[in-house]
C-alpha cells in the first residue's frame, strides 16, 4: 500500500507536474485543483491512483474524490512537496470567471444559499420531530390526547419550526451581502426591514386578515416573510452601492453615512421597486414549480426521479435549494425532497451491484464506500467513482430514481425540511408516511441494483472505461 507521499508524487505527475498546477486547495472529500494547461493532465493516470475514488473537471477545477479524512492527508503531502497551497476562497474566485454565465450565475446563486441550509436542515427536523410527539397515536402511549398538550409547549415547537422561515429574507440579504463584497452585518438589518413588524404580515395578507399599505395610490406594500428573491437581490444590490458609496465617501465619514445611505436607498428601492417586482417573478416561479408537481398519475415523480442526477452532475443543482425553500414556506411541506431522495438511492444501488459483481478488488474497495456514501445522500463518489465511468449503472442509477420518484408522487410523500435524503433523510419522515418513505427508497435500491446486475455491468468493461 502507498503511502501519501508516494500518492502525492503521483497525482502531481498526473496532473502534468508542479508547474502545471496553478493553485490547490480540498474540501471536505475532494482535492480541488487549477491547472495552467488541462491538455497536460492524465485524466487515466489520476483514477488509477491509490485510494482515488473518481475524478472530473467542473467549473474550471479538476475535482480529485479521496473521501473524508484521506483528502486533508493528501493535501497535506502534496504541500509538503513543495506545492503552494490556495484557500478554498482563492479557487472560488479563480473558477469564477470559467464556465458559460449561466452555470456562473448558478454558482453564485449556490454561494449565497448552502451557508443558511443548515439552519433550514434543523428547522425541518424541528418539524418532523412535532409531528411525531403531536400524533395521536403516539400521544396516546402516554395516555394524552390533542386537547391535553399544554398550549406553552406548542409555542414552544412554534418558536423552533417558524423562526427561521419567518426572518429569511434577513438570512438571505446577510449572505447576499458576504458573497458579494458588502457588509453582512448591514444586509441583516435590511433583511429584518423587510419582516418588520411595522408592515402587514405577508401571510396575514395573502389570508384576507390584513391589508397591504398602498404607496402612490397603486404600489402595495407589505412584509416579505418567506420571501427569496426580493430578499437575494437586495443584498446583491446593496452590496454594490455599498462599495461605490465606501470609494466616494471621506474616510472620516464613512462609518456614519455609508450604513446610513445603504440602508435608506436599499428599503425604499427593495419596498417600492425590487420587492414588487421581484415578488410576482417568485409567483411565477413558484407556480410553475407547483404545475410540474402537479402532473397526474405520477408523471411529475418519473420526470423529475430520471433527470435529477444529470443536473446534479451538471452542476447547477443548487437551483433546487431555492424552490424547495418556496416549497416549505408556502406548502408548509416538501414534495420534491421524495423524489429525488430515490434518485439519489438508486445512483448507491447502482454502484453496490457494481460492488457485488465485479471481481475487481480495486472496484470493490472503491464501489462499497461509494454505494454507503450514496445511501447517506452523497452521490459524489458513487457517480464519478463509479457509475459514470461505465456509463450502463449510471444510466441503471437513473431508471432506478424515475421509477422510485413515480412510486413517491403516487403515495404523495410530503418532508418536512429539505437538504438531507435517503438514510438521514428519515428524521423529516417521521410521521404516518415512514414506511412509504423507506418503500421508496427500496425501490429505488433494488431497481437500479437489479438492473445494473443484470445489465448494467460485466467486468470486461474494465478494459473499455
Amino acid at each position: 500500500m502507498a503511502g501519501y507521499a508516494e500518492i502525492a508524487k503521483q497525482v502531481i505527475h498526473a496532473l502534468g507536474g508542479q508547474e502545471n498546477i496553478q493553485s490547490i486547495a480540498h474540501c471536505a472529500t475532494r482535492l480541488r485543483v487549477m491547472v495552467h494547461d488541462r491538455e497536460k493532465v492524465d485524466a487515466e493516470a489520476i483514477e488509477e491512483i491509490e485510494k482515488v475514488k473518481g475524478a472530473f473537471y467542473n467549473s474550471g477545477q479538476y475535482q480529485i474524490i479521496f473521501g473524508t479524512g484521506t483528502v486533508n492527508r493528501v493535501f497535506e503531502a502534496v504541500t509538503e512537496l513543495g506545492v503552494e497551497g490556495s484557500t478554498k476562497s482563492d479557487i472560488k474566485k479563480e473558477s469564477a470567471k470559467q464556465g458559460s454565465a449561466f452555470q456562473r450565475a448558478i454558482r453564485v446563486f449556490g454561494d449565497v444559499f448552502v451557508p443558511i441550509i443548515p439552519v433550514l436542515v434543523a428547522t425541518g427536523l424541528f418539524m418532523g420531530l412535532r409531528g411525531l410527539i403531536l400524533q395521536e397515536t403516539v400521544l396516546g402511549w402516554f395516555g394524552l390526547t390533542p386537547d391535553s398538550v399544554p398550549t406553552n409547549l406548542i409555542l414552544f415547537t412554534e418558536i423552533l419550526t417558524d423562526t427561521a422561515f419567518a426572518f429569511l429574507p434577513a438570512l438571505v440579504a446577510w449572505s447576499a451581502f458576504r458573497v458579494f463584497g458588502g457588509t453582512p452585518i448591514i444586509g441583516l438589518v435590511l433583511g429584518l426591514m423587510l419582516v418588520s413588524p411595522a408592515l402587514p404580515n405577508a401571510w396575514a395578507v395573502a389570508e384576507g386578515a390584513a391589508d397591504p399599505l398602498y404607496y402612490f395610490g397603486f404600489i402595495a406594500v407589505s412584509g416579505y416573510q418567506g420571501s427569496v428573491l426580493p430578499a437575494f437581490f437586495a443584498g446583491l444590490v446593496g452590496a454594490k452601492l455599498e462599495k461605490a458609496l465606501r470609494k466616494r465617501i471621506p474616510e472620516a465619514l464613512d462609518l456614519i453615512l455609508t450604513p446610513f445611505l445603504v440602508l435608506l436607498i436599499m428599503i425604499m428601492l427593495s419596498l417600492f421597486v425590487l420587492g414588487p417586482i421581484l415578488h410576482a417573478a417568485e409567483n411565477g416561479i413558484f407556480a410553475s414549480m407547483n404545475f410540474l408537481l402537479d402532473l397526474p398519475f405520477g408523471l411529475s415523480g418519473l420526470v423529475i426521479g430520471l433527470t435529477h442526477q444529470i443536473i446534479t452532475v451538471t452542476g447547477i443543482h443548487h437551483i433546487f435549494n431555492f424552490l424547495e425553500i418556496q416549497l416549505l414556506e408556502r406548502l408548509g411541506f416538501n414534495p420534491f425532497n421524495p423524489i429525488i431522495t430515490g434518485a439519489i438511492a438508486a445512483q448507491g444501488g447502482a454502484a453496490l451491484a457494481v460492488a457485488v459483481k465485479t471481481s475487481s478488488k480495486k472496484l470493490k474497495a472503491l464501489s462499497y464506500p461509494s454505494a454507503l456514501s450514496a445511501f447517506l445522500g452523497i452521490t459524489e463518489p458513487a457517480i464519478f467513482g463509479v457509475n459514470l465511468r461505465y456509463v450502463k449503472p449510471f444510466v441503471m442509477g437513473l431508471i432506478g430514481g424515475g421509477v422510485s420518484g413515480f412510486l413517491a408522487s403516487i403515495l404523495n410523500l410530503q418532508a418536512t425540511g429539505m437538504a438531507i435524503t435517503v438514510i438521514p433523510g428519515t428524521l423529516l419522515y417521521l410521521n404516518e408516511q415512514i414506511f412509504s418513505y423507506i418503500l421508496v427508497n427500496l425501490v429505488a435500491i433494488g431497481t437500479a441494483f437489479t438492473l445494473t446486475y443484470l445489465f448494467g455491468f460485466t467486468d470486461k468493461m474494465l478494459e473499455k472505461k
